[in-house]
């Protein structure tokens, strides 16, 4: 049985600019939503074994790249290579640009690119690698409802989605789930450390912390609980549980940090996307 991808991008050519981490993420996932090698041109300087074992056309000279004429083209590249890159790109006009770069406006696509192209901005994150990623997308006035549809489908393919009424909210995605995963993993180096301090091996740290992280995720991902209503459920009135939180949801306790922390990390990216838009006017 067809996937839905399959049936939505039928015929369609596809080129990937980037095969990093997260670019062979979404190629991944595609290629194992039913999506064909063949439907796939892909652009990397140092293409990994997995990449040029995949069947995908590698490196496509002009020529190919205007042969091939791409009906979506997604940029998997760190923002600060655009300049090496973008100006360098011949796109059709009409197709489809799907940024996944952080800290780069629209207007900065639209000025390197042209501007007779409709452009989506995404921001995935890491778990996409293990198709349980989550994606904010923000399109342009120029794309389609077919052209939204497509990007859902595929980003969808390796985890959820969600549509934002403005671009400046990409930002706020950025701060919660973009940089999400590593305060996760920050909390599990935490949680370890404070494992050995009270006695514990480190490996025997490590490992309560992490299996504990995981089955509390598991049941916020299958129960249909909201995330307080689950703490607490976990919550006995004096008990041991009840001490911790009355330590991390104190005035200046995990409420407050990450309010803070996620301030910071919106605070950059709207700062990183100056960047672009200065660049776009140098």
């Amino acid at each position: 049985m067809r996937s839905h991808l399959q049936n939505l991008l039928a015929g369609q050519s596809l080129f990937l600019v980037g095969g990093g981490k997260m670019g062979m993420a979404l190629l991944d996932g595609w290629l194992a939503a039913g999506l064909e090698p063949s439907q796939f041109l892909v652009q990397d300087p140092k293409p990994s074994e997995a990449l040029k074992n995949s069947g995908v056309a590698l490196n496509p000279d002009a020529k190919s790249l205007a042969a091939h004429a791409p009906d979506i083209t997604i940029l998997a590249i760190k923002p600060q290579f655009i300049e090496a890159v973008l100006p360098a790109l011949s796109l059709p006009d009409g197709s489809l640009v799907v940024s996944l770069m952080a800290g780069v406006p629209l207007a900065t696509l639209s000025d390197m690119l042209g501007d007779k192209l409709a452009c989506i901005r995404t921001m995935p994150n890491t778990p996409a690698a293990i198709g349980k990623g989550m994606t904010g997308l923000y399109a342009d006035a120029q794309t389609t409802p077919d052209q939204r549809g497509a990007t859902e489908a595929l980003l969808q393919a390796v985890g959820q989605t969600v549509w934002l009424d403005t671009e400046a909210a990409i930002d706020s995605v950025t701060a919660i789930s973009g940089s999400g995963p590593a305060y996760i993993f920050h909390m599990a180096e935490a949680m370890a450390s404070a494992g050995e301090q009270l006695g514990l091996s480190r490996d025997i740290a490590r490992q309560l912390a992490e299996q504990t992280l995981v089955g509390a995720a598991a049941m916020l991902e299958q129960m249909d609980t909201p995330s307080a209503q689950l703490r607490q459920n976990v919550t006995s009135p004096g008990g041991t549980t009840q001490a911790a939180l009355d330590v991390l949801m104190a005035d200046d306790g995990l409420g407050q940090l990450m309010h803070r922390a996620t301030k910071a990390a919106q605070a950059r990216a709207v700062a990183l996307a100056q960047i672009g838009s200065d660049t776009k006017k140098d």
